[in-house]
Order: C-alpha cells, then sequence, then structure tokens
C-alpha cells in the first residue's frame, strides 16, 4: 500500500466508525421503541377490560378495537408483531377480559389461541330437555325464548332421522350430560349442537359397534338406556335392570316402568296413584307394549354402556328397597312377597 492510500485511509478511519456507531445507536433506539411499543401500557392497571371481537373481523380492524380501548400503545405495532409471528390469519372472534398489564404479545397470543372467557357448567345424567332448559335459563347463559327457538331448529345428525311423531321431543336423549366448558356468549342453537356432537362423538367411539348386535336402533338403545338412567339409583344395578328390561321384552310383557308415568304428567309427584297408570299416553309403559316412543331423559355413558351390555338372568321383575336399591325377583310370586316386605 502506497503511503498516499494510507493517509486516506487514516482520514476516513474516524468517518466510518462514526457511521458505524450512528447505525448501531439508530439500530439500538429502533429495537428499544419497538420493545416499548409492545410492553404493557400500564403494568400497575390490572382492571379486566372487555373486548368483543365481531365475527369476520380483520386483524387491522381488531387493532383498532384494542386501541381504542387502550390496551395497545400502536395499532402498527400491533399489526407487525402478528405478522411477524404468523398470527394475523389466526385472529378469533368472541368475547375475552384484558388489562393494561398485559403485553401486546399477551393479548395478541391470547385472541389467537381463542382464550374467550368461559364459564363452566354440569349437565346432571338423567335430566330430561325441560330440565336442561330450566337450568340454563337458572343460570343466565339463555333466556327462555332463546331455548325454546333452539330446540324447534333442525340439526343434521343422523341419529335424529327418522323418530316417531309420538315422540315429545326429538332432542331428548340426545342431549349428552356432561360437564361442559363454554363460551359465555355462546348461543342456545350452539350449545344444543355442541351437546348433540358430543352424544355422536361418544356413541361412535364406545357404543356403535357393541350396539349394532343388540339388534335394536340408535333411537332404541337411548331410550332403553333412559329408563335405566331413571330407574337404576345404584350404579352396579344398572346392567341389572337392564337385563330385567330385555328378559320382559322378550316376552311381550308390559315393562311398567313408573319413570315413564312421570314423563307423561304435567307435574312431578313423588307418588304415583293407580289413577295416574291410566294416562293415555304413548309412553306410558302399564298400558303399551315395547319401549315408549323415545327416551324419556338423557342417559349418560354408564347407563348406555348397561343398555348395550345388559346382564344375563332371569329376573322379571324388581322393587324398591327404600334405600336405592332393588330386590329382584324372577317370578310374580316371589315379586309379590317383596312389594309385601318393602311397600306394604
Amino acid at each position: 500500500m502506497s503511503e498516499i492510500s494510507i493517509k486516506r485511509f487514516t482520514k476516513r478511519r474516524p468517518v466510518i466508525l462514526l457511521s458505524l456507531l450512528l447505525l448501531i445507536c439508530v439500530t439500538l433506539m429502533g429495537y428499544a421503541f419497538f420493545n416499548q411499543q409492545y410492553a404493557p401500557v400500564d403494568p400497575n392497571d390490572h382492571q379486566p377490560i372487555e373486548v368483543r371481537i365481531p365475527a369476520a373481523s380483520t386483524a387491522r380492524e381488531i387493532a383498532e378495537l384494542l386501541e381504542k380501548e387502550g390496551l395497545i400503545r400502536s395499532q402498527r405495532a400491533f399489526l407487525s408483531y402478528c405478522r411477524k409471528e404468523g398470527l394475523d390469519s389466526q385472529l378469533k372472534a368472541g368475547h375475552y377480559m384484558f388489562k393494561r398489564s398485559q403485553s401486546l404479545a399477551d393479548i395478541a397470543g391470547a385472541i389467537a389461541r381463542g382464550a374467550v372467557v368461559t364459564q363452566t357448567i354440569t349437565i346432571p345424567e338423567g335430566y330430561t330437555v325441560a330440565q336442561i332448559g330450566d337450568l340454563f335459563v337458572k343460570k343466565g347463559l339463555f333466556t327462555r325464548e332463546e331455548w325454546e327457538e333452539a330446540l324447534q331448529a333442525d340439526y343434521a345428525f343422523t341419529f335424529l332421522e327418522g323418530a316417531s311423531a309420538q315422540v315429545k321431543n326429538p332432542l331428548e336423549g340426545f342431549l349428552f350430560p356432561d360437564t361442559y366448558i363454554i363460551p359465555d356468549d355462546i348461543t342456545a342453537q350452539e350449545m344444543i349442537q355442541h351437546m348433540l356432537a358430543t352424544f355422536d362423538k361418544i356413541w361412535q367411539d364406545n357404543l356403535a359397534s357393541d350396539a349394532a348386535d343388540t339388534g335394536l336402533t340408535v333411537n332404541e338403545v337411548v331410550t332403553l338406556a333412559s329408563l335405566i338412567e331413571r330407574e337404576a339409583q345404584v350404579s352396579s344395578e344398572r346392567e341389572v335392570i337392564s337385563g330385567v328390561i330385555y328378559n320382559r321384552l322378550a316376552r311381550g310383557m308390559l315393562l311398567q316402568i313408573d319413570a315413564t308415568i312421570l314423563y307423561c304428567l304435567p307435574n312431578h309427584k313423588e307418588t304415583l296413584t293407580y289413577a295416574d297408570l291410566e294416562v293415555d299416553d304413548p309412553y306410558n309403559t302399564y298400558k303399551n307394549p315395547g319401549l315408549p316412543p323415545g327416551p324419556i331423559a338423557n342417559p349418560g355413558l354408564a347407563s348406555l354402556e348397561a343398555a348395550v351390555h345388559p346382564q344375563k338372568h332371569n329376573f322379571l321383575y324388581y322393587v324398591a328397597r327404600g334405600d336405592g336399591s332393588h330386590q329382584f325377583s324372577v317370578t310374580y310370586q316371589d315379586h309379590l312377597i317383596a312389594k309385601g316386605r318393602y311397600i306394604d
């Protein structure tokens, strides 16, 4: 290198170093600026803020809503972060609760996951459609009108097809009893759809194959399971009661199940009278042979399994002992003796 070249480089070196220093400073300032934009608006503000993101909202519309509520510092920063993380096409509508103490990343991630406000509700096994509706109304999930309207909607499930014209409610038996964690802004129709889909999955995963061997339709299996659900208070008796029902059906005997009478009556009664047993209704198994036209309640998995796997025995009768269990009998004479011991 010539002496002239060395001198020129020496003179230019401070300028190059200064430019590099300025570039580093600008980069660091930009990094700090964007980090600041991603930071919580107020780390000390833990007051929940309700945000409802409408369906089909774009990322830009969501960013505008969040900025309006004071939850993010900048729409631009929100959109930039979502693009960088691949979240802009994953943002979901719904009802959310956020705080100004949350970072932009926390808020964006929650919306992308669909972490909406939820509540937990448990539907007990053996509840009727009417009782489920009462529960939802009591919990404030739906109004009575919303529930009744949703019951009239069409739901595309094959197990609902071909129901008898005598069925009181086509959905009875198929609103699967379970503990549900649901968005608190779910509609009545969406809730019913979810419960029916749950039944469908339970049926396909656990019951469909074995149920085919019974020779019964889905409606008949669920109807039988609903009788078991309402009659069996002791879990170990489910399969036994199922066997009694199968035995009576095979012999053409009336089922004479009190729970079907209770389903016929307009108001619940603790004690049935002989007059109640004469009610003119297709669900009255004291007067009509075979299974009732449809389920009388919504059975759980244990009763559905018992309907598919009845215990093999010769019992034709049973009477309540008064402690939740039953005395089972093979002959009518033995049944009369049992009734005299536990009822008369």
